[in-house]
Protein backbone atom coordinates (compact mmCIF):
# COMPACT_ATOMS: atom_id res chain seq x y z
CA UNK A 1 0.00 0.00 0.00
CA UNK A 2 1.12 3.56 -0.64
CA UNK A 3 1.50 6.05 2.19
CA UNK A 4 -1.56 7.87 0.85
CA UNK A 5 -3.64 4.68 1.02
CA UNK A 6 -2.37 3.96 4.54
CA UNK A 7 -3.49 7.38 5.78
CA UNK A 8 -6.86 7.06 4.06
CA UNK A 9 -7.30 3.75 5.88
CA UNK A 10 -6.28 5.37 9.14
CA UNK A 11 -8.72 8.26 8.78
CA UNK A 12 -11.47 5.76 7.99
CA UNK A 13 -10.57 3.80 11.15
CA UNK A 14 -9.47 0.74 9.24
CA UNK A 15 -6.43 -1.35 10.18
CA UNK A 16 -3.42 -1.25 7.89
CA UNK A 17 -1.48 -4.29 6.65
CA UNK A 18 1.34 -5.24 9.01
CA UNK A 19 -0.05 -2.63 11.48
CA UNK A 20 2.00 0.14 9.86
CA UNK A 21 1.94 3.23 12.10
CA UNK A 22 2.03 6.53 10.18
CA UNK A 23 4.31 9.12 11.75
CA UNK A 24 5.69 12.62 11.31
CA UNK A 25 8.58 14.47 12.94
CA UNK A 26 9.69 18.09 12.79
CA UNK A 27 12.22 20.49 14.28
CA UNK A 28 11.89 24.00 15.68
CA UNK A 29 15.69 24.19 15.92
CA UNK A 30 17.97 23.85 12.86
CA UNK A 31 21.01 23.40 15.11
CA UNK A 32 19.43 20.36 16.75
CA UNK A 33 18.53 18.89 13.37
CA UNK A 34 22.14 19.31 12.24
CA UNK A 35 23.31 17.42 15.34
CA UNK A 36 20.82 14.63 14.65
CA UNK A 37 21.99 14.40 11.03
CA UNK A 38 25.58 14.23 12.25
CA UNK A 39 24.65 11.33 14.53
CA UNK A 40 23.15 9.42 11.60
CA UNK A 41 25.90 10.40 9.16
CA UNK A 42 23.44 12.28 6.95
CA UNK A 43 19.72 12.87 6.59
CA UNK A 44 18.87 9.43 5.19
CA UNK A 45 16.60 8.86 8.19
CA UNK A 46 14.24 11.53 6.82
CA UNK A 47 13.68 9.41 3.72
CA UNK A 48 12.97 6.07 5.40
CA UNK A 49 9.26 6.72 5.03
CA UNK A 50 7.56 10.03 4.34
CA UNK A 51 3.78 9.86 4.66
CA UNK A 52 2.48 13.27 3.60
CA UNK A 53 3.35 16.58 2.04
CA UNK A 54 1.81 20.04 1.88
CA UNK A 55 3.02 22.14 -1.06
CA UNK A 56 -0.20 24.19 -0.99
CA UNK A 57 -1.02 26.61 1.83
CA UNK A 58 -3.40 29.52 2.23
CA UNK A 59 -1.74 32.25 4.26
CA UNK A 60 -4.52 33.28 6.62
CA UNK A 61 -2.57 36.20 8.10
CA UNK A 62 -0.46 37.71 5.27
CA UNK A 63 1.77 40.05 7.25
CA UNK A 64 3.39 42.73 5.08
CA UNK A 65 6.42 44.82 6.20
CA UNK A 66 5.66 48.46 7.01
CA UNK A 67 7.83 50.79 4.98
CA UNK A 68 10.12 52.91 7.14
CA UNK A 69 9.43 50.83 10.26
CA UNK A 70 11.92 47.95 10.55
CA UNK A 71 10.63 44.96 12.55
CA UNK A 72 7.00 45.96 12.13
CA UNK A 73 4.37 44.37 9.90
CA UNK A 74 0.67 44.80 9.16
CA UNK A 75 -1.48 41.70 8.73
CA UNK A 76 -4.40 41.29 6.36
CA UNK A 77 -6.87 42.39 9.04
CA UNK A 78 -4.95 45.64 9.53
CA UNK A 79 -3.37 44.80 12.89
CA UNK A 80 0.23 45.88 13.47
CA UNK A 81 2.81 43.44 14.84
CA UNK A 82 6.29 43.87 16.25
CA UNK A 83 8.37 41.20 14.52
CA UNK A 84 11.84 41.95 15.90
CA UNK A 85 11.96 38.79 18.00
CA UNK A 86 9.93 35.67 18.68
CA UNK A 87 7.21 35.45 19.72
CA UNK A 88 5.80 38.35 17.71
CA UNK A 89 3.92 40.99 19.71
CA UNK A 90 0.54 42.42 18.70
CA UNK A 91 1.33 46.12 18.83
CA UNK A 92 -1.94 47.64 17.60
CA UNK A 93 -5.14 45.66 16.88
CA UNK A 94 -7.07 46.63 13.76
CA UNK A 95 -10.25 47.15 15.77
CA UNK A 96 -9.57 49.36 18.77
CA UNK A 97 -13.24 49.29 19.79
CA UNK A 98 -15.96 46.60 19.59
CA UNK A 99 -17.39 48.19 16.46
CA UNK A 100 -17.03 47.90 12.69
CA UNK A 101 -17.69 51.61 12.13
CA UNK A 102 -15.14 53.01 9.68
CA UNK A 103 -13.47 49.61 9.23
CA UNK A 104 -13.13 47.91 5.85
CA UNK A 105 -13.29 44.16 6.35
CA UNK A 106 -10.86 42.15 4.20
CA UNK A 107 -12.19 40.15 1.27
CA UNK A 108 -11.26 36.74 -0.06
CA UNK A 109 -9.03 38.46 -2.66
CA UNK A 110 -6.93 39.91 0.16
CA UNK A 111 -6.17 36.38 1.31
CA UNK A 112 -5.71 34.48 -1.94
CA UNK A 113 -4.64 37.15 -4.41
CA UNK A 114 -0.98 36.29 -3.94
CA UNK A 115 -1.77 32.63 -4.64
CA UNK A 116 -3.24 33.54 -8.02
CA UNK A 117 -0.32 35.83 -8.84
CA UNK A 118 2.31 33.27 -7.93
CA UNK A 119 0.53 30.33 -9.61
CA UNK A 120 0.64 28.39 -6.36
CA UNK A 121 -2.07 25.98 -7.49
CA UNK A 122 0.00 25.01 -10.52
CA UNK A 123 3.06 24.47 -8.34
CA UNK A 124 1.07 22.28 -5.94
CA UNK A 125 -0.29 20.24 -8.85
CA UNK A 126 3.24 19.60 -10.11
CA UNK A 127 4.45 18.63 -6.63
CA UNK A 128 1.54 16.27 -6.09
CA UNK A 129 2.16 14.64 -9.48
CA UNK A 130 5.82 14.07 -8.61
CA UNK A 131 4.93 12.20 -5.40
CA UNK A 132 1.53 10.59 -6.02
CA UNK A 133 2.11 8.06 -3.25
CA UNK A 134 2.01 10.70 -0.50
CA UNK A 135 -1.02 11.97 1.42
CA UNK A 136 -1.83 15.53 0.36
CA UNK A 137 -2.52 18.32 2.87
CA UNK A 138 -3.77 21.87 2.36
CA UNK A 139 -2.43 23.92 5.25
CA UNK A 140 -4.67 26.77 6.42
CA UNK A 141 -2.65 28.19 9.33
CA UNK A 142 -4.33 30.45 11.88
CA UNK A 143 -7.98 29.75 12.70
CA UNK A 144 -11.24 31.55 13.38
CA UNK A 145 -10.89 32.09 17.14
CA UNK A 146 -7.29 33.23 16.68
CA UNK A 147 -8.35 35.69 14.00
CA UNK A 148 -10.80 37.32 16.40
CA UNK A 149 -8.05 38.20 18.84
CA UNK A 150 -5.69 39.17 16.04
CA UNK A 151 -8.32 41.75 15.09
CA UNK A 152 -9.13 42.93 18.62
CA UNK A 153 -6.27 41.94 20.92
CA UNK A 154 -6.41 39.01 23.33
CA UNK A 155 -7.64 40.77 26.47
CA UNK A 156 -10.15 42.80 24.45
CA UNK A 157 -11.50 39.59 22.94
CA UNK A 158 -12.06 38.10 26.39
CA UNK A 159 -13.99 41.23 27.33
CA UNK A 160 -16.00 41.20 24.10
CA UNK A 161 -17.18 37.66 24.74
CA UNK A 162 -18.51 38.70 28.14
CA UNK A 163 -19.65 42.28 27.47
CA UNK A 164 -20.21 42.61 23.70
CA UNK A 165 -21.53 39.22 22.63
CA UNK A 166 -23.46 40.52 19.62
CA UNK A 167 -20.36 42.24 18.23
CA UNK A 168 -18.21 39.19 18.90
CA UNK A 169 -20.72 36.87 17.22
CA UNK A 170 -20.71 39.10 14.13
CA UNK A 171 -16.91 39.17 14.07
CA UNK A 172 -16.78 35.37 14.22
CA UNK A 173 -19.40 35.08 11.46
CA UNK A 174 -17.56 37.47 9.16
CA UNK A 175 -14.31 35.57 9.60
CA UNK A 176 -16.11 32.25 9.08
CA UNK A 177 -17.55 33.65 5.83
CA UNK A 178 -13.99 34.22 4.62
CA UNK A 179 -12.91 30.72 5.61
CA UNK A 180 -15.84 29.18 3.74
CA UNK A 181 -14.80 31.16 0.67
CA UNK A 182 -11.19 29.99 1.11
CA UNK A 183 -12.39 26.37 1.12
CA UNK A 184 -14.38 27.05 -2.04
CA UNK A 185 -11.27 28.55 -3.64
CA UNK A 186 -9.43 25.28 -2.94
CA UNK A 187 -12.13 23.04 -4.44
CA UNK A 188 -10.03 22.23 -7.51
CA UNK A 189 -6.87 21.42 -5.51
CA UNK A 190 -6.40 17.65 -5.65
CA UNK A 191 -5.68 17.17 -1.96
CA UNK A 192 -6.86 14.70 0.66
CA UNK A 193 -7.36 16.90 3.71
CA UNK A 194 -7.30 20.40 5.13
CA UNK A 195 -5.13 21.07 8.17
CA UNK A 196 -6.50 23.97 10.21
CA UNK A 197 -4.98 25.61 13.27
CA UNK A 198 -6.96 27.24 16.07
CA UNK A 199 -5.67 27.07 19.65
CA UNK A 200 -8.75 26.63 21.82
CA UNK A 201 -7.04 25.14 24.86
CA UNK A 202 -4.77 26.19 27.70
CA UNK A 203 -3.07 23.66 29.95
CA UNK A 204 -6.16 23.60 32.18
CA UNK A 205 -9.09 23.83 29.79
CA UNK A 206 -10.87 25.73 27.01
CA UNK A 207 -9.56 29.30 27.01
CA UNK A 208 -12.97 30.96 26.68
CA UNK A 209 -14.78 28.14 28.50
CA UNK A 210 -16.65 25.28 26.83
CA UNK A 211 -20.03 27.04 26.84
CA UNK A 212 -18.70 30.15 25.11
CA UNK A 213 -16.82 27.95 22.65
CA UNK A 214 -20.06 26.13 21.85
CA UNK A 215 -21.96 29.40 21.51
CA UNK A 216 -19.55 31.30 19.28
CA UNK A 217 -16.85 29.07 17.78
CA UNK A 218 -18.52 25.70 17.22
CA UNK A 219 -21.16 26.90 14.69
CA UNK A 220 -18.50 28.75 12.70
CA UNK A 221 -16.25 25.73 12.37
CA UNK A 222 -19.21 23.50 11.52
CA UNK A 223 -19.82 25.64 8.44
CA UNK A 224 -16.18 25.22 7.42
CA UNK A 225 -16.01 21.50 8.16
CA UNK A 226 -19.22 20.90 6.17
CA UNK A 227 -17.72 22.71 3.17
CA UNK A 228 -14.57 20.58 3.38
CA UNK A 229 -16.53 17.33 3.57
CA UNK A 230 -18.65 18.44 0.60
CA UNK A 231 -15.41 18.39 -1.41
CA UNK A 232 -14.68 14.83 -0.29
CA UNK A 233 -11.73 15.91 1.85
CA UNK A 234 -10.90 15.17 5.49
CA UNK A 235 -10.83 17.74 8.30
CA UNK A 236 -7.74 17.80 10.53
CA UNK A 237 -7.53 20.56 13.13
CA UNK A 238 -4.69 21.59 15.40
CA UNK A 239 -5.21 22.84 18.90
CA UNK A 240 -2.76 22.89 21.74
CA UNK A 241 -3.73 22.29 25.34
CA UNK A 242 -6.58 20.66 27.18
CA UNK A 243 -9.62 20.36 24.90
CA UNK A 244 -11.10 17.01 25.94
CA UNK A 245 -14.28 18.75 27.17
CA UNK A 246 -15.25 19.63 23.60
CA UNK A 247 -14.29 16.35 21.91
CA UNK A 248 -17.97 15.28 21.69
CA UNK A 249 -18.75 18.63 20.02
CA UNK A 250 -15.87 18.28 17.57
CA UNK A 251 -17.03 14.79 16.66
CA UNK A 252 -20.57 16.13 16.22
CA UNK A 253 -19.46 18.82 13.72
CA UNK A 254 -17.27 16.42 11.78
CA UNK A 255 -13.66 16.65 12.92
CA UNK A 256 -11.80 13.67 11.50
CA UNK A 257 -8.53 14.07 13.40
CA UNK A 258 -7.13 16.25 16.20
CA UNK A 259 -3.53 17.26 15.60
CA UNK A 260 -1.14 17.86 18.51
CA UNK A 261 -3.12 15.99 21.17
CA UNK A 262 -0.77 17.01 23.97
CA UNK A 263 -0.72 14.22 26.58
CA UNK A 264 0.33 16.29 29.62
CA UNK A 265 -2.82 18.32 30.53
CA UNK A 266 -5.47 16.73 32.76
CA UNK A 267 -7.93 14.64 30.78
CA UNK A 268 -5.61 14.30 27.77
CA UNK A 269 -4.10 10.89 28.44
CA UNK A 270 -3.93 9.45 24.90
CA UNK A 271 -4.71 5.87 25.90
CA UNK A 272 -7.91 6.93 27.67
CA UNK A 273 -8.86 9.22 24.78
CA UNK A 274 -8.39 6.34 22.35
CA UNK A 275 -10.71 4.14 24.41
CA UNK A 276 -13.36 6.84 24.67
CA UNK A 277 -13.28 8.47 21.23
CA UNK A 278 -10.96 6.40 19.03
CA UNK A 279 -13.74 4.87 16.94
CA UNK A 280 -15.11 8.32 16.06
CA UNK A 281 -12.08 10.62 15.74
CA UNK A 282 -8.36 10.23 15.05
CA UNK A 283 -5.34 11.56 16.94
CA UNK A 284 -2.13 12.96 15.50
CA UNK A 285 0.65 13.55 18.03
CA UNK A 286 0.34 12.25 21.64
CA UNK A 287 4.10 11.99 22.29
CA UNK A 288 4.84 14.41 25.11
CA UNK A 289 6.93 17.43 24.13
CA UNK A 290 6.69 18.81 27.67
CA UNK A 291 7.51 15.57 29.41
CA UNK A 292 9.08 12.41 28.06
CA UNK A 293 10.90 13.90 25.05
CA UNK A 294 12.99 16.45 26.97
CA UNK A 295 13.15 14.68 30.34
CA UNK A 296 12.94 10.94 29.67
CA UNK A 297 15.77 8.47 29.27
CA UNK A 298 16.34 7.11 25.73
CA UNK A 299 15.27 3.58 26.62
CA UNK A 300 12.17 4.94 28.37
CA UNK A 301 11.29 6.98 25.28
CA UNK A 302 11.62 3.96 22.98
CA UNK A 303 9.47 1.80 25.25
CA UNK A 304 6.78 4.48 25.42
CA UNK A 305 6.69 4.88 21.64
CA UNK A 306 6.32 1.12 21.23
CA UNK A 307 3.36 1.25 23.60
CA UNK A 308 1.81 4.12 21.62
CA UNK A 309 2.24 2.13 18.41
CA UNK A 310 0.60 -0.94 19.89
CA UNK A 311 -2.37 0.67 21.64
CA UNK A 312 -3.11 3.86 19.70
CA UNK A 313 -3.01 2.34 16.22
CA UNK A 314 -5.75 -0.22 16.82
CA UNK A 315 -8.13 0.10 13.83
CA UNK A 316 -6.23 3.13 12.57
CA UNK A 317 -7.20 6.66 13.54
CA UNK A 318 -3.64 7.54 14.49
CA UNK A 319 -0.53 9.40 13.34
CA UNK A 320 2.35 9.14 15.80
CA UNK A 321 4.34 12.33 16.33
CA UNK A 322 5.80 14.59 19.00
CA UNK A 323 2.99 16.89 20.12
CA UNK A 324 5.22 19.81 19.08
CA UNK A 325 8.29 19.86 16.84
CA UNK A 326 11.57 19.14 18.63
CA UNK A 327 12.46 22.15 20.78
CA UNK A 328 15.99 23.60 21.11
CA UNK A 329 16.48 22.19 24.62
CA UNK A 330 15.80 18.60 23.51
CA UNK A 331 18.85 16.42 24.25
CA UNK A 332 20.29 15.01 21.03
CA UNK A 333 20.20 11.48 22.41
CA UNK A 334 16.48 11.87 23.16
CA UNK A 335 15.69 13.14 19.66
CA UNK A 336 17.64 10.18 18.26
CA UNK A 337 15.73 7.78 20.52
CA UNK A 338 12.42 9.14 19.15
CA UNK A 339 13.55 8.74 15.56
CA UNK A 340 15.03 5.27 16.16
CA UNK A 341 11.74 4.09 17.62
CA UNK A 342 9.65 5.65 14.83
CA UNK A 343 11.59 4.00 12.01
CA UNK A 344 12.71 0.75 13.63
CA UNK A 345 10.00 -1.33 11.94
CA UNK A 346 10.44 0.25 8.50
CA UNK A 347 14.01 -0.57 7.42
Amino acid sequence: MTEREILHNSLRHKPNPDNVVPYTVGFDCPVLQEKVNKHYGGNWWLKVRQFMHSPFSVNTTREMPIEGKPHYAKDVLGSIWYTGKLPWHLEKPALSEPSFAGYTFPTIDDFVGDLEKNKTKQYAKEQYEQRPELFRLINMGWGIFEQTWRARGFEETMCDIALEPEFYAELVDRIADLYVQMIEYCADVDADAFLFGDDWGSQTGIIIGPENWRRFIKPAWKRVYDKVHAQGKYVISHSCGNIHEIYPDLIEIGLDMHESAQPEPPGMDPFELKKQYGDKMGFWGTLGSQSIIPFGEPDEIKAHIRKLKKEMNVNGGYILAPAKPFQPETPVENAVAVIDALIEDLH
